[in-house]
């Protein structure tokens, strides 16, 4: 292999590289507060992560929640 192909061929590889690294970088994922003064198996907070899905929101793809519960304390 010459020298000029071999440059050719380093030059390939880093460009090709280069955009693949781009496209797996991930942004931020937003993330919500929950407080709730009632218990974590309340149907209200069924309703809520419900309500999210139907926006098109997936827990632990493009949203994370972050749940407190006070549990009538």
């Amino acid at each position: 292999m010459t020298r000029k192909s071999f440059v050719w061929l380093f030059a390939i590889v880093c460009l090709s590289t280069a955009s693949l690294a781009d496209a797996q970088q991930l942004g931020k994922i937003p993330t919500i507060g929950f407080i709730r003064g009632g218990s974590p198996t309340d149907a209200e907070v069924e309703a809520f992560r419900h309500g999210l899905r139907e926006l098109g929101y997936l827990e632990g793809k493009n949203i994370t929640i972050e749940y407190r519960f006070a549990e009538q304390k």
